[in-house]
């Protein structure tokens, strides 16, 4: 094979006797003659196919070994030569019949291969009655058992549901299928139709909606959806001339495939770590299963799972952009090949939804519209965040609090893992070390200072038959079951069961558990973990007798349970192995057994990845009933719709910098999935980190929306105030994100009203700017604040890519950057220095900062004005929310928030800032008021003349203005050497009430009467 890379992945055929083959479908002149034959047991042999091209992987081919001749003579005799159309592949479709396929417990595949067939042909279609959509029947055409029988009726229901949102549903027409529930992800049911399906002409061609067309071919069925506005296939599920095969529907494997151009560029299929950024790469792994794997393990799947992608794409220079949800709650591999993406699922049904655009901040607002909005967030959650596993009583998280006092260094919220509990069982208190007294005292000072206090809580409920939490649980029957009796797992109480958050009952129950842990304990927000669901065991376990389990001492993730493997079901051992944890593990290792079940018969396997988000749901219920406020819950497991009702963090990442890099990529893909309030663990999780990655990553980490430093048990104490060079970093960068704050608290409102993530690739803002459609290693903050951070160990200096148009620094506004067509421009980055620019067109609000947010938030307000720099003509926006952060609603019309719009404009050698405020009494209530305002580029000399505020002319001796000008500098010399002086001026002492509308303009003195 001379040099040819082999990717061998053959499982082994039981019978000896048996005829079978797996082959590829057809690919375009990869494949030249077969080359060798190897003996890979006893019962069975292989050719493979040379590649033509040394970039292409071998293909495989295995047959019993009793028909060794018969085979190989036939495998002769049937190759075709490669032509312009023609690869190489099996023709002799009797070397696969069924009958053949029967005696296989797995089938012989290559990693890459499809369940090639002609499979289903479309039988009928018509209009519904009711509802606007149209239903029809599919039958298959030519059945095979490979991973099992095809389902021989298929229903097909297609509706435009909003101008630009298109829902394709196909299920078996006759058995009720798994689908994500309704009453967890509430959206439109496909109607009942009543009655048998029926062949009949099929009249119907394509089915249109204002921006989105259906057309479909009927034998063998396939679709296709375009676009009205420009004719561009989005979806294309036809396999002519591709390299993949048509839709396969069995009970527990689904395929489908699209044909997609090569230059889009695709965004999603979550959550993993992503290396090489957030662009999807071609031949890439994307299982999407959740599990407990450490996030530093890349490509692999891990907490969440979210299947749904965002494709890019620039026709005929003007950007468009879509996104594509399978909404699907089974365990699924996606392979995406740079010109087609296939679904591979291993249950449920295709619930395929389209959302238009056409632009990204367009799609992610149609994608939120249907899973729910994100989350509104307290005001004191978007400060900063300190916690360990470690904090072992009151006096060391009190003196953590006090630590970052003296450094002078911000925080909002201090967290406890699992050290405040008792034996590490969730509702209870160590009253050791953690004295019910001393902790309430603790919580009335912080609470005071308007801090506040977050704990752990893991779904496994230890079994102790002493532990009321157990004892009210068992009561009301509200475990996961396996043969009857209460699954029990291992996690860190030692031996577990886990609640059934799909049983009504169950979220009753942990509600109250809930209520009564707040009465003991004045929690202000819940960290819900380990809800993959983590197991440290796998099989079915019982409690070991004569022994300890676990026996005591330091936490470990070592099992000491009984346990045997699982095997004997369909459901743990399914005929397709998705390529869970990386390593096509099954399905049940370390979490629950797939063959367990929930509530009314749910299958785990069914229902694994949705844990988490019912999880979510439950614990949202139960703070908002308690409370009464508006509640902070943080997840790591997550799945389609999450974002509705917690934040997410990115889990177990390690202190390197290839885990600072990677932060940013799944930051930015959370936002795509619709949980815009997400970080990861600052400074890193596990092991030591190096002193000077902790500085650069609080330069990353105080811009993520949500900003937490966090460590392992066994990792060295990683607070900011550790190194004095970290607290310098932490001062400053956390400095800035606080007089943020209201900027930040915009961006959760405009989150929570339309889904636009906080945290953003440059392409939302810059979609036509095709450079910016790969780069992972700056984003923006809203729609105009670029963050430009040091990634790299021992750089002093970054290199940034500068969309057209004039950036300003935001720490010394002096410096712009002007980039006429876009541009990269190395930046000086010193240890201490993070590089943030605000882009023109702009209006940034912007208050004195602060050490906590509750003081951060009374402070004056500046408002940023940046125009073009140096234009005589120019214009900029911005918004501003306010509310009582603590009611569950975030809106406008409730009596306790307020609305503003800013407007600014320059020309005709004059200035004017106004604004229009909405329901402004909140506003006015709180005494808020604007102090400064700061104007950027403006051309001419600096000078300012006749003031005038809301109409009135105002001078020095009526009002005390203090008027400054600096001229800015270029950091690099702009394109147009004949381009005037720019100048930043700044008014200060104007004490504007920030609930009234106001209006000021000033002229401004030119260059010898020059523009």
């Amino acid at each position: 094979m001379g040099g040819v890379k082999r990717k061998i992945a053959i499982e082994k055929i039981k019978k000896k006797d048996s005829r079978a083959v797996t082959f590829s479908k057809r690919r375009k002149g990869l494949y030249s003659k077969a080359s060798e034959l190897c003996l890979l047991s006893d019962a069975e042999i292989a050719i493979i196919a040379t590649p033509v091209s040394s970039n292409s992987n071998a293909s495989f081919y295995s047959f019993g070994h009793s028909s060794v001749d018969s085979v190989v003579a036939a495998f002769l005799e049937n190759q075709r030569p490669c032509d312009e159309n023609l690869g190489f592949w099996w023709e002799d479709e009797s070397l696969v019949k069924s009958e053949n396929l029967d005696s296989m417990s797995t089938i012989a595949r290559s990693e890459s291969s499809t369940v090639f067939c002609k499979c289903y042909r479309l039988i009928s279609i018509e209009k519904s009655p009711d509802d606007g959509g149209f239903f029809g029947f599919l039958q298959v055409k030519q059945s095979n058992k490979i991973y099992g029988s095809d389902i021989p009726i298929l229903r097909l229901f297609i509706k435009h549901e909003t101008d630009h949102r298109l829902r394709v549903h196909i299920t078996d027409a006759k058995k009720q299928r798994w689908e994500v529930p309704y009453n967890l992800l509430r959206r439109e049911q496909p109607p009942k139709v009543i009655g048998k399906s029926r062949k009949s002409p099929v009249t119907v061609q394509e089915i249109s909606g204002p921006e989105l067309i259906l057309s479909f071919t009927t034998n063998p069925f396939s679709f296709a959806v375009r676009r009205r506005s420009n004719g561009e296939t989005i979806f294309n599920t036809s396999s002519s001339d591709e390299n993949f095969g048509e839709m396969v529907f069995k009970d527990q494997y689904l395929e489908i495939s699209t044909s997609l151009p090569k230059d889009a560029s695709l965004y999603g299929f979550g959550e993993n770590s992503q290396a090489n950024g957030i662009k999807l790469v071609p031949d890439e792994p994307y299982t999407l299963f959740t599990e407990d794997v450490s996030a530093f393990k890349l490509n692999t799947d891990l907490y969440g799972s979210h299947p749904v992608y965002m494709d890019l794409r620039n026709v005929r220079g003007k950007p468009y952009a879509h996104s594509v949800l399978l909404l699907n709650s089974n365990g699924m591999d996606v392979f995406y090949r740079g010109d087609s993406l296939t679904y591979k699922v291993i249950g449920g049904v295709f619930d395929f939804y389209f959302f238009a655009g056409p632009s990204p901040l367009n799609v992610v607002d149609k994608y939120t519209s249907l899973i729910g909005r994100p989350a509104p967030m307290p005001y004191w959650s978007l400060g900063f965040h300190q916690c360990r596993w470690g904090y072992r009583n009151v006096s060391v998280v009190e003196d953590v609090v006090d630590n970052y006092q003296k450094a002078k260094i911000p925080l909002d919220v201090i967290w406890n893992d699992a050290d405040y509990m008792d034996g590490y069982k969730d509702f209870t208190l160590d009253l050791v070390n953690f004295p019910h007294a001393k902790l309430l005292a603790f919580l009335d000072r912080i609470h005071k200072m308007g801090m506040k206090y977050v704990v752990i809580n893991d779904p496994g409920i230890g079994v102790n038959a002493s532990y009321g939490v157990y004892q009210r649980g068992m009561a009301n029957d509200v475990f996961i079951k396996y043969e009857g009796k209460p699954f029990l797992a291992q996690v860190w109480p030692g031996p577990v069961y886990f609640p059934d958050f799909l049983n009504p009952k169950t979220v009753s129950w942990w509600g109250d558990e809930i209520r009564r842990f707040h009465e003991l304990v004045p929690i202000d927000g819940l960290w819900i973990d380990m809800n993959e669901v983590s197991n440290f065991c796998s099989g079915l376990c019982k409690i070991p007798e004569g022994k300890q389990c676990p026996s005591g001492g330091e936490p470990g993730v070592t099992c000491c349970l009984d346990c045997k493997n699982i095997t004997n079901t369909r459901w743990d051992d399914p005929p397709y192995k998705i390529n869970a944890t990386g390593n096509k593990a099954p399905l049940g290792y370390k979490t629950i057994p797939t063959s367990a079940y929930h509530f009314d018969g749910v299958q785990e396997y069914d229902a694994h990845s949705i844990y988490g988000f019912s999880e979510a749901i439950a614990t949202h219920k139960a703070l908002l009933g308690i409370q009464g406020k508006r509640p902070f819950i943080l997840s790591r497991s997550t799945f389609v719709g999450s974002g509705q009702y917690a934040a997410h963090w990115t889990g177990d990442n390690q202190g390197t910098w290839q885990s600072l890099q990677i932060s940013i990529s799944t930051m930015l893909n959370f936002g795509i999935f619709g949980v815009p309030m997400v970080g990861s663990d600052i400074c890193g999780f596990f092991p030591p980190t190096p002193e000077e990655l902790c500085n650069r990553w609080i330069e990353v980490g105080a811009f993520y929306p949500f900003s937490r430093d966090h460590a392992d048990y066994y990792a060295p104490r990683k607070e900011l105030y550790q190194w004095g060079t970290v607290a310098e970093s932490a001062r400053n960068a956390l400095g800035m994100r606080y007089k943020l704050l209201p900027f930040l608290y915009t961006l959760n409102y405009e989150a929570h009203v339309t889904g636009a993530p906080i945290a953003r690739p440059l392409f939302f803002s810059f979609p036509d700017y095709t450079e910016c459609y790969g780069l992972s290693r700056q984003f923006f903050l809203g729609s105009s604040l670029m963050i430009s951070p040091v990634l790299e160990q021992g750089k002093t200096q970054v290199e940034a890519l500068f969309p057209p148009g004039s950036w300003y620094h935001i720490f010394d506004m002096t410096q712009v950057v002007v980039s006429k067509n876009g541009k990269r421009v190395t930046l000086p980055a010193p240890l201490n220095v993070v590089n943030v620019h605000l882009y023109q067109n702009t209006i940034l609000p912007m208050q004195q900062g602060g050490l906590i947010s509750k003081e951060a938030r009374t402070t004056p307000f500046s408002l940023v004005v940046a125009f073009p720099a140096g234009a005589s003509e120019g214009y900029a926006t911005g918004k501003l929310f306010l509310d009582d952060d603590e009611l569950p609603e975030m809106k406008l019309g409730n009596g306790q928030s307020t609305y503003i719009d800013f407007y600014a404009s320059v020309g005709n050698e004059s200035v004017k800032i106004w604004s229009h405020v909405k329901k402004g009494k909140f506003a006015l209530r709180q005494g808020l008021v604007i102090e400064r305002v700061i104007v950027l580029g403006l051309e001419g000399t600096g000078q300012v003349s006749e003031i005038h505020l809301n109409g009135s002319p105002i001078s020095n001796e009526t009002k005390r203005i203090e008027v400054s000008s600096k001229e800015q500098k270029y950091v690099v010399v702009p394109e147009n050497k004949g381009e005037s002086k720019s100048f930043m001026v700044e008014l200060k002492g104007l004490e504007m009430l920030v609930g009234n509308d106001f209006n000021i303009s000033w002229k401004m003195a030119s260059t010898n009467g020059a523009h």
